[in-house]
């Protein structure tokens, strides 16, 4: 007899919305119908059946989207937490019952990762978990407006005690998974000290034909150096840091510049109001984002809270050196001074500026970034979970990936 894939239910905390969760968790249920995995994806969404929610069976991909109801409210301009959540817990569990899942996957503490976790035990099912957000210090950088009516010493104090708390409650929660991912090798340390789980390394992955230095427009004479940044217009993207680049190469006298700065969020207007001269495009999808991407000269990313950065990534693949922070995970995929430069704050406009001043140089670190990034596969990512699910799965089990 063949032997035969684990039967997956994946349970994420995002998946329509714009974030990095969302971007690999569709990713994720794409891979498993190039598979023909069995595969259930339950999540938050919007799509019914004459006003019921919609289970859509296509082949050996499941997919269930439940509605968030009123109680919801917002985490983020396009995330919501609904504490109601449970009352899909009877459709659910039939679900469930004619999928028969080997094990569940969640990505993170929200209302569908913990209902997620519930599941996993109550019905005695093997729960493996994946952490995409540092909520420890997103917490933190998102107390700073309370914490800086405390005197400086107190402050850093309040704000090192209110990360630790964050990240023991966090742990406590992934603790209860057998098995741990995270992306990059600094996280899987952390977790797998504060959890006492296993954990293996679940990078990201990159449509390296949809993102392609193919799709830039010709070069006219006389265009401005694109400066470029996508993400989240939010305090713990370090995006006031942008305001502070323009404003640094304008009074060094460098003005053959212009950004090009997509996505949305709480600090738009601040932004905007900051940055008159800079195109604000809002939230791209698709050929336009790619389009977008590739009319880079170089992806400013000044965030220090990212796990991954799958939006570097992006930027790489279509041909753009990025300049990101000595923090979090996009120091472990730029190549310094190769695909880009790890460089603190201070030293962004300096980078910048010597950057513009060297195309020879630039031209280099533009193969460079594409090159690397050619190395980047989804399905090579995807193949390390499920090799991941076998720690988790019953020793005398038959279920194996030989298939994939």
């Amino acid at each position: 007899m063949q032997p035969t894939p684990p039967r997956v239910a994946y349970l994420p905390d995002s998946f329509q919305e714009v974030n990095g969760v969302a971007h690999t968790s569709r990713h994720f249920e794409a891979f498993a119908r190039r598979r023909n995995l069995p595969f259930l994806c339950i999540r938050a969404g919007n799509r019914t059946e004459n006003g019921t929610p919609a289970l859509i069976e296509e082949g050996n991909v499941w997919t269930l989207e439940l509605p968030r109801g009123i109680f919801s409210f917002a985490l983020e301009k396009d995330l919501r937490f609904d504490p109601a959540f449970p009352r899909h817990i009877p459709m659910i569990t039939e679900v469930l019952d004619r999928f028969r899942p080997n094990l569940i996957h969640i990505t993170g503490p929200s209302e569908v990762g913990m209902l997620g976790a519930g599941l996993a035990y109550h019905r005695s099912l093997p729960l493996a978990a994946s952490w995409h957000t540092n909520v420890h210090e997103y917490l933190a950088r998102r107390s700073d407006w309370l914490l800086k009516f405390l005197p400086e010493r107190q402050s850093q104090s309040a704000g090192q005690k209110i990360q630790d708390l964050t990240l023991a409650a966090a742990a406590r929660f992934y603790s209860i998974a057998r098995v741990l991912y995270a992306p990059n090798i600094e996280l899987c340390q952390l977790l797998e000290s504060a959890t006492g789980r296993p954990c293996r390394l679940m990078p990201r992955g990159v449509d390296t034909d949809l993102f392609t230095p193919a799709k830039r427009p010709p070069a006219a004479s006389g265009t401005p150096f694109i400066l470029g940044f996508v993400g989240r217009f939010s305090i713990e993207k370090n995006i006031a840091l942008l305001a502070t680049i323009h404003d640094q190469l304008i009074g060094q006298g460098i003005t053959n510049f212009r950004f090009l700065i997509i996505g949305q969020g709480d600090e738009a207007q601040w932004l905007r109001e900051r940055m008159p001269q800079a195109e604000f495009a809002g939230v791209l999808r698709g050929e336009a984002l790619a389009q977008a991407y590739a009319s880079m000269d170089i992806f400013v990313f000044p965030s220090h809270t990212d796990t991954f950065g799958n939006v570097v990534l992006e930027a790489l693949a279509s041909g753009v050196p990025a300049i990101v922070t000595p923090d979090g995970g996009p120091r472990y995929i730029v190549r310094e001074n190769e695909t880009g430069h790890i460089v603190p704050d201070e030293e962004f406009t300096a980078t910048i500026a010597t950057l513009i001043a060297d195309p020879v140089r630039h031209a280099a670190m533009r193969e460079a970034a594409r090159a690397y990034a050619l190395t980047a596969s989804w399905d090579a990512v995807f193949e390390g979970v499920y090799t991941g699910y076998q720690q988790i799965l019953p020793a005398s089990s038959e279920l194996t990936t030989a298939r994939l």
